[in-house]
Parts: C-alpha cells; structure tokens; sequence
C-alpha cells in the first residue's frame, strides 16, 4: 500500500472519528435541551396547580357561594382543574371561646369531651388546670395545673394554634387519641353550631339526649336525606331550632349562650391540579354580605 492511500484511510478515520464525536455531542446536547424542557414543564405545572387551588379558594370566598354551589368543583380540559370542601368552624370547640372566663359550664363540657378521648379523671382535671395556667397572664399554679417544671414553661399568653395544645402540660394522653385536632378551632364566634356540629360534640351539650341528637341530625338532612342541598332547612334563630326540637323555655334557659346557629366561618380547602401535580390550600375566613374576613391562610 502505498503512501498516499494510508493518507487516504487515515483522513477517513480522522473523519469518521470526528462525525461519531460530532454525533454525540448532538445526542448530548438534545437530552439537555429535553432535560431542560421537562424541568421547565414541571415547574411550569407546579405554577399552574397553586393557581388553580387559588381560583377555587376565589370562588368560595364569594358571599352568595355555599358548599352547595356548583362552581366549587372545575375541570379545565383533562389537565386543569380546582376541588373545594367548605366546612363550618362553629361545628367544632372554639378552645379560646370554652375557657374564656373559666366559666363552669364551659369548662364542665371541655372536661367531658376530654373524657370521651379517654382521659381519666386525674388526666382530665391535669390538663384543664394546666392549659388555664398556660393561657393566663400571670405564674400562679392552679389547683392541678402546672406553670413550670424541669424544661417546660407555661406560655402565658393565648393560644396562636390548635396544634400549640401538644406543647401543654398533661396533653400527651389527648394527643394520642384519634381525631381530637379535627373537632377543635380557635376561629369560629364561639358557641357550638347546631346546624353543623358532629353528633359526638352534640352529646356534650347539656340536654341532648340520644333521641334529641337523632332528630337534629334528621332535620339537618332536609326532605331528601342529603346534607350539603337545597332543601336543607334555613333557620334564622336558636330558639326556633330548640322549640323544635322539643326543648321547653328552661331547658332552652339553661344552655342558651352555649349553642347557636348558622355561624358564619367557614373552613375552605381548595384543591387545584395540573396534570399530575396538585396543590392545596386551607383558609379560614368569616363569610357575610360584604368582603370576607381571613382569619387564616395556609398553603
């Protein structure tokens, strides 16, 4: 073989050479771009589901919308779309509300829904005593309430959160117990709704037998046996509600103050997606015939 056609073979190799580093410098450089491109979609789909939630938390916050509205749940195409649940806060405890003034009724009714979470007598009065001493201004202890002792110190000051509850003296056998952070709030206007409470917070109030609780729940549910619809019944006071329910004047008397209806805050949960990605956000806002009142806000 002579010289020229081993320049020849070597030119080519050299050429192959560079055309399969070209190759895949190309291949490399499209999977970034790809790469990129996905990043980008991902975020892009992120930014999408958070606006979502926030339309249905828009659409919710409306004065004439009610957990009955339609519009509370919107599919945009097969990829967008927003979920709203609407719940009311005066179907829990307001825990600021029961111990204000250290009232004996209230804190009565504290003590018993402490029990139906399976508090025993001593944990019961351990925990009412100690969040009273928690919430006050001053360092004395009650009768069973603890303001200081090793690393814990009493807060003084009122709760800023339900979940804050945990960090009070005696309140581990509560907090083991299922459910008890979904029965309490810190925003409602106090006194427990009727129209919205569950049946076991029902049975807390003084004369609310297991007949009476039976027949409040009936009646919420409206001629068509469906809570949350049109012809639930609309009741403009607790006096009606209670005379209805066979309450006479003294047993009406005797828990008036403590229950009322139609409280008017409510919990929004939005739920937005694009796509696989899903985002939520919960606010508590006081709804009227005006602008609404944000009490809380978390996304």
């Amino acid at each position: 073989m002579c010289k020229a056609d081993l320049r020849r073979g070597s030119a080519l190799l050299i050429v192959f050479w560079a055309l399969i580093l070209l190759s895949a410098a190309i291949i490399a450089w499209v999977d970034f771009i790809q790469h990129d491109l996905s990043l980008h979609a991902e975020a892009n789909r992120h930014v999408e589901a958070r606006a979502m939630a926030h339309s249905g938390v828009a659409v919710a916050l409306h004065p004439l919308v009610t957990k009955m509205t339609p519009m509370l749940r919107e599919e945009m195409g097969s990829q967008l779309g927003y979920e709203v649940k609407m719940v009311s806060e005066g179907g829990k405890l307001n825990l600021r509300w029961w111990m204000e003034g250290e009232d004996p009724r209230k804190t009565t009714i504290l003590k018993q829904w402490m029990e139906r979470h399976g508090l025993s007598f001593q944990e019961r009065e351990t925990l009412m005593d100690s969040l009273l001493d928690y919430v006050d201004a001053d360092d004395l202890n009650r009768l069973n309430g603890v303001e200081e002792e090793g690393d814990y110190r009493a807060a003084n000051r009122p709760l800023e959160s339900v979940d804050e509850l945990a960090k009070v003296y005696g309140a581990e056998p509560l907090i083991d117990s299922p459910g008890w952070r979904d029965q309490l709030t810190l925003y409602s206007q106090g006194p427990l709704d009727l129209m919205a409470a569950p049946a076991e917070l029902l049975r807390l109030i003084p004369g609310f037998d297991e007949p009476r609780v039976n027949a409040l729940l009936k009646l919420r549910l409206g001629k068509d046996g469906e809570e949350g619809t049109k012809d639930d019944p609309q009741l403009k006071n607790v006096d009606q509600l209670l005379g209805t329910l066979g309450f006479s004047q003294p047993q009406q008397q005797s828990i008036l103050g403590l229950v009322m209806v139609n409280d008017k805050t409510m919990n929004i949960r939005s739920t937005g997606h694009s796509g696989k990605v899903i985002r939520q956000i919960e606010v508590v806002a006081v709804k009227t015939s005006g602008n609404p009142v944000i009490r809380f806000w978390k996304e």
